[in-house]
C-alpha cells in the first residue's frame, strides 16, 4: 500500500523518481479502509529532507500509512514558513488526537544539556502526551537520548570524538519481534557526540537492549510493552548525509575524522556505497507491524484505553 502525505509535499516528486509510490491525500480520501495514523515530530533544521527520508522508509509495508507533519512553538530558520505553514500542524492543534505511531526524529543538540534547550519544556509535554495518545512511539538518535533521560533519568554522556560513519551491529535479543528477519550482523549510519552507557540501560528493569555493538553501545532499544522504541544511530539517512556533514564540518574549522566505513578506500572523492538501506526498511516495516498495527486498536479513541502487554509475549 502507499504512504499517504499532504497534497503537493515535495517528497512526493522525490521519491516518484525513485519508484516509490506516494499517495496525495486526495486519492486516498477515495480508498475505504482504516490507514494508520503515524505523525512525524520533525525536529531537524533541514526538514524536507527528513520528510523524504522518512516517508521512504515507512512506504515498505503493506499498510496504507497517513502522515501527518508536526511542529513545535518554537521558530524555525532553515525551513521557509510557507512550507511549514502548508504541510504541518501545531502540536497544540493535534494534542487532542490519538494516533497509531508517532516518530521524533533527531536535533544537532547533542552538546547542549537538555534544560538549556529552547523547546525542552514543550518537548517533555510530548514525551507524556505520547504515553496517552500513541500506541507507539519510535524515538530517532538525539530524540531516543532525550527521552530515556526524561523517562529514566538517564542522562547521556558527550564522547571525545564524535561517533560519524556506518558501524556494524549484532541482534542482542534475537526474539524481539521488531528484529524479525534481520541477520546476524547488520549496518546503520551513526553520526553523533552523545551515548548512554550500557551498563546503565541494563539496570533499568523496563528497557530491553535489543541491538548494538562495542564500538556503538545500544542501538535499538523498547520498553517492556513495545510503546517506546529508541534507535540511537539513522537508519533514514539517504547516501550522501554523512557525505554533506563531512564537508560542513570541514569547512567550518572543524576538522572532523572522516566517516569510518563510508567511502570506498577511505576517500572521500569516491562515492559512498549505501550498505544499511535494507536494514532501515525493515526496521520500519517491523515496528510498524509489531510495535503499531498488531497493538492498535480500531477505533483511536481507545488507544489510551487499550491493554499494553510485553511485546515478547
Amino acid at each position: 500500500m502507499p504512504i499517504r502525505v499532504p497534497d503537493k509535499l515535495p517528497a512526493i516528486d522525490a521519491l516518484k523518481q525513485e519508484n516509490i509510490y506516494v499517495m496525495p491525500a486526495h486519492r486516498a480520501d477515495t480508498q475505504d479502509i482504516r490507514p494508520m495514523q503515524v505523525a512525524v515530530l520533525n525536529l531537524m533544521p533541514d526538514k524536507i529532507t527528513t520528510e523524504v527520508q522518512l516517508v521512504r522508509l515507512l512506504s515498505n509495508s503493506p499498510l496504507q500509512v497517513d502522515i501527518e507533519l508536526v511542529r513545535l512553538d518554537h521558530q524555525v530558520k532553515t525551513t521557509s514558513e510557507a512550507h511549514l505553514n502548508t504541510f504541518y500542524r501545531y502540536f497544540n492543534d493535534i494534542k487532542d488526537k490519538n494516533y497509531d505511531g508517532l516518530i521524533i526524529t533527531g536535533a544537532p543538540l547533542g552538546l547542549k544539556d537538555y534544560e538549556d534547550i529552547t523547546y525542552w519544556p514543550q518537548l517533555k509535554e510530548v514525551l507524556d502526551w505520547a504515553d496517552q495518545h500513541v500506541t507507539s512511539t519510535l524515538y530517532l538518535c538525539w530524540a531516543a537520548h532525550a527521552a530515556i533521560y526524561y523517562h529514566y533519568g538517564i542522562r547521556h554522556q558527550i564522547r571525545d570524538t564524535k561517533l560519524s560513519g556506518i558501524y556494524q551491529h549484532q541482534k542482542w535479543e534475537s526474539k524481539a519481534p521488531i528484529m524479525r528477519g534481520f541477520d546476524d550482523v547488520f549496518f546503520a549510519p551513526h553520526s553523533r557526540y552523545g551515548e548512554v552507557p550500557l551498563e546503565l540501560l541494563n539496570k533499568e528493569s523496563d528497557l530491553i537492549t535489543i541491538s548494538g555493538s562495542d564500538e556503538v553501545g545500544a542501538y535499538l532499544m523498547q520498553n517492556q510493552s513495545g510503546t517506546r522504541v529508541f534507535i540511537t544511530g539513522h537508519p533514514e539517512y539517504d547516501r550522501a548525509t554523512l557525505h554533506d556533514e563531512y564537508v560542513r564540518d570541514l569547512e567550518s574549522g572543524l576538522a572532523p575524522d572522516i566517516p569510518v566505513n563510508y567511502y570506498p578506500n577511505n576517500d572521500p572523492k569516491k562515492e559512498p556505497l549505501k550498505s544499511w538501506q535494507a536494514h532501515g526498511y525493515l526496521l520500519f516495516s517491523n515496528w510498524l507491524n509489531y510495535n503499531v498495527y498488531q497493538k492498535t486498536p480500531y477505533n483511536l479513541s481507545q488507544v489510551s484505553e487499550n491493554v499494553r502487554t510485553d511485546n515478547f509475549a
